[in-house]
């Protein structure tokens, strides 16, 4: 098996309990945004912006085009394959960034570069849709409402915005409590709304005819450019099935293909088929088809399950943007955020706050300007499609030039992949005006955010490196000069593994004296999830009590300095915490240098700088032991 591409036998291995309740958790995690699509998707088709005329034919073209959607572009190009391509177990379009060889023989750094923008690009784009995924989720739900009384209309947009505030002040508490039932009441879900759809079906079986992909050739013949516009309508159902690959590392490849051939597919096929069913039989009912399969006595009950669902959609994509941003972070795309680990047991439970309160307030803001699912539904669609397309163009990379596939394999199947995938986003395109253009702008600002931070830093090292004196020329003179030795440990910490520390320059040129134990520490990120305990320190001793530590972290994971000095200890390397002081550099920039950054992209590179987060919160240090050192930078 090739670097990075496990296979099952990892999850086959794992005894039936453990796969049972791990695609038990897949339900709540995995599958609650794509799980909650029945409650806007058809109803876009026939009621939205751009709805057609609500026909036979046009009917059965639809629920072809659902169909399709969900067995090509979720069950065989996730499912079966993207599932296999996973990073010692994780998954995600960083994950898969990771993968792709660096620049060399295998791939020319042209192309590697278009491989990076590419995921960036992809990632950016999340943050929109976890932008809009709770608005549109929440407010579709509360909605149902308005089936039940007219009287409730006033309601729909309060009651909302209560409940994503709500949503949002908990997060700070982690999801491990509230988890618990997550898969107990999607279950409840999939099964209500498969039980919905049949009982539908059983009065309108022909529906059920739509299966042969003839009815969505001779949709697409007779409607011409609409229907592109109502493809862009059809992608809603497949929202979502990114997180199929994205969570791969919280459960395994067996469970969540269980979960989604088991239940979660079949129950998806059931009340779509079954909305259609109900509209031909009762076109009035288009306005909300899906409420419409709900006996009247049970409305507001299905409203509240509806809305317990949509809560654990939304749980999942926030949950799922910090995990992204800590992965940003830790490959260097994105500044330093304060990370809170909300569990003791599961590592991966994390809380950002920073992203936490401006996704909060951009859901509602949401919320509030569009007023309407239906209208919402006009700006999602184009991140999904896009991430999907950046991840094919990804896929297609390491099934090349990592996994060995021939160049004729790799682009049948990958070409395969974008067919669909660039289809659908061409219909998305066609709704920019419509709301589209929220998502590629949040995605294009983020992008640029990127890459001007991941250029700068890169930049700022190379400029840094360039004015180190090499760390043997130090030790010489230290030997000449024989400095005065105080007790204790001092940690200089450094972004180059190479060269002496400018901290530590500036530290011995003023004050003319060293601790006893020196240590200058450099934490590197490496394109793998995690890093093994017993491989996370390189040491090397260097004499005269200097010491060059390398720690390395993998992108799922963040620094722990303490932790680290508490390795140490372990090694031989005796440290009392209470004698040990760290030093770090305070860069002033200034953006007159002749680095190639535009003048702009200098700017804002440093004015995120000035307003990033302390090293110290970051890397978890003791704040009493920090003394910072200032040093002014032209770039």
């Amino acid at each position: 098996m090739n670097e990075g591409i496990s296979s099952d036998r990892d999850s086959n291995s794992l005894p039936k309990p453990r796969t049972l309740a791990l695609t038990l958790g897949t339900l709540g995690v995995v599958y609650g945004d794509i799980g909650t699509s029945p409650l806007y998707a058809i109803r876009e088709c026939f009621y939205g912006l751009h709805a057609i005329e609500l026909t036979e034919k046009n009917v059965l073209g639809v629920l072809s085009l659902v169909f399709w959607s969900l067995m090509v572009v979720v069950t065989i190009k996730y499912v079966a394959f993207m599932l296999r391509a996973d990073n010692h177990g994780e998954g995600g379009i960083f994950a898969l960034l990771s993968l792709v060889p660096r620049a060399g023989r295998r791939i020319s750094s042209r192309a590697r570069s278009a491989v990076v923008l590419a995921a960036i690009f992809g990632a950016a784009l999340l943050y929109g849709d976890g932008v809009i995924t709770p608005a549109i989720s929440v407010l579709s739900a509360v909605e149902g409402l308005q089936i039940a009384t007219e009287a409730a209309k006033p309601m729909v947009l309060p009651l909302t915005c209560i409940i994503l505030l709500s949503l949002f002040f908990v997060q700070h508490r982690g999801s491990s409590a509230i988890g618990k039932v997550f898969g107990p009441i999607m279950i409840c879900w999939f099964i209500t709304i498969a039980l919905l759809g049949v009982q539908s079906i059983i009065r309108y079986p022909h529906v059920l005819v739509a299966v042969n992909p003839i009815h969505g050739y001779e949709f697409f013949a007779a409607s011409r450019l609409h229907g592109m516009l109502v493809l862009g309508s059809v992608v809603l159902c497949i929202t979502g099935g990114e997180a199929l690959y994205a969570d791969l590392g919280h459960f395994n490849k067996r469970s969540i293909r269980l979960s989604w051939i088991g239940l979660v597919f079949p129950a998806l096929l059931l009340n779509y088929y079954g909305q259609g069913a109900k509209i031909l039989e009762h076109p009035a009912l288009a306005f909300n088809p899906f409420y419409g399969l709900v006996p009247r006595p049970f409305l507001y009950p299905m409203v509240a399950l509806s809305t317990a669902a949509t809560i654990i959609a939304s749980q999942s994509m926030i949950s799922g943007v910090f995990s992204l941003t800590q992965q940003a972070v830790q490959l260097g795309y994105l500044p330093r955020f304060r990370i809170i680990h909300t569990s003791e047991e599961a590592r991966g439970q994390i809380y950002i706050a920073g992203v936490n309160w401006t996704l909060m307030f951009a859901c509602i803001g949401l919320v509030l300007a569009f007023r309407e699912s239906s209208r919402l539904a006009g700006a999602y669609g184009i991140a999904v499609t896009a991430t999907m397309t950046s991840t094919s163009i990804i896929y297609f990379f390491v099934l090349s030039k990592t996994r060995g596939w021939s160049l004729w394999r790799a682009v049948l199947l990958v070409a395969t992949f974008l067919f669909f995938d660039l289809s659908y986003f061409g219909a998305n395109l066609l709704k920019f005006f419509d709301g589209g253009w929220i998502s590629l702008s949040i995605a294009t600002a983020l992008m640029i955010t990127m890459t001007t931070w991941k250029d700068g830093r890169e930049t700022l090292s190379r400029r840094m490196l360039g004015a180190k004196s090499p760390l043997v020329v130090f030790l010489e003179e230290i030997t000449k000069q024989q400095p005065p030795r105080v007790p204790g440990t001092a940690v200089f910490m450094t972004i180059s593994s190479v060269g002496t520390p400018a901290a530590l320059m500036h530290h011995f040129k003023h004050n003319r004296v060293l601790h006893e134990q020196v240590l200058i520490l450099t934490i590197r990120a490496i394109d793998i999830p995690k890093v093994p305990q017993r491989d996370r320190l390189e040491i090397k001793v260097l004499g005269q009590g200097f010491y060059r530590i390398e720690a390395l972290y993998g992108f799922m994971e963040t620094p722990d300095v303490p932790r680290i000095m508490s390795q140490l200890t372990h090694s031989g390397i005796m440290i009392e915490p209470a004698e040990t002081t760290y030093y770090l550099g305070r860069e002033t920039l200034f953006i007159t240098g002749k680095s190639r950054m535009m003048r702009w992209r200098k700017a804002l590179f440093a004015f995120i700088s000035r307003n990033i987060q302390t090293p110290t919160v970051y890397f978890r240090l003791p704040p009493d032991r920090v003394v910072e050192l200032g040093v002014e930078i032209e770039f």
